[in-house]
């Protein structure tokens, strides 16, 4: 897929570093974003709402099979990855292939690093990127009904009663 929208590592730090020039708030938000559903727009567009900039980090394949196993990702990459950018709340995407987003958030250098309610007072693995960078943390709202995980079950459901 080869459409005009800012994807891959370089072009998420030059968008990044350009709104940071032109006085914008820069926002992170990372995720794996396998079968983009309700949740993940809910999470695009509220992580935007902090900030002038979106700057959305998804998981590699080899990242995700190694946290999520064998059969996923559904999508690859690069699809998952152009999809995502051309969302209207993103300015740019890339993807990091180690299991967490600490180095991503050193690369993007966000003013804001927006994280599911799921993990509010819990630790996250992005916790010393996120101190070392001095990026403020926010967390989003969850939306109930809807993961990846559920879409997949509901899936493999509708193939065997068929």
């Amino acid at each position: 897929m080869n459409l005009p929208i800012a994807t891959g590592l370089k072009a998420a730090i030059d968008v990044a570093e350009n709104a940071r020039e032109n006085n914008q708030r820069v926002v992170f938000v990372n995720g794996c974003f396998d079968l983009l559903h309700p949740g993940h727009l809910q999470v695009f567009f509220e992580a935007k709402s902090h900030g002038d900039c979106l700057i959305v980090a998804l998981n590699s394949d080899a990242s995700i099979q190694r946290l999520k196993g064998p059969h996923r990702p559904i999508l690859p990459e690069q699809v998952r990855m152009t999809m995502v950018a051309a969302l209207k709340p993103v300015a740019a995407s890339f993807c990091f292939d180690e299991d967490n987003a600490a180095n991503a958030i050193r690369h993007i250098r966000p003013a804001l690093y927006a994280k599911g309610a799921q993990y509010k007072g819990k630790d996250y693995p992005e916790a010393s990127a996120v101190e070392e960078c001095q990026v403020e943390l926010v967390y989003l709202n969850h939306v109930e009904g809807f993961s990846t995980s559920a879409l997949i079950e509901k899936i493999q459901k509708l193939s065997t009663t068929q």
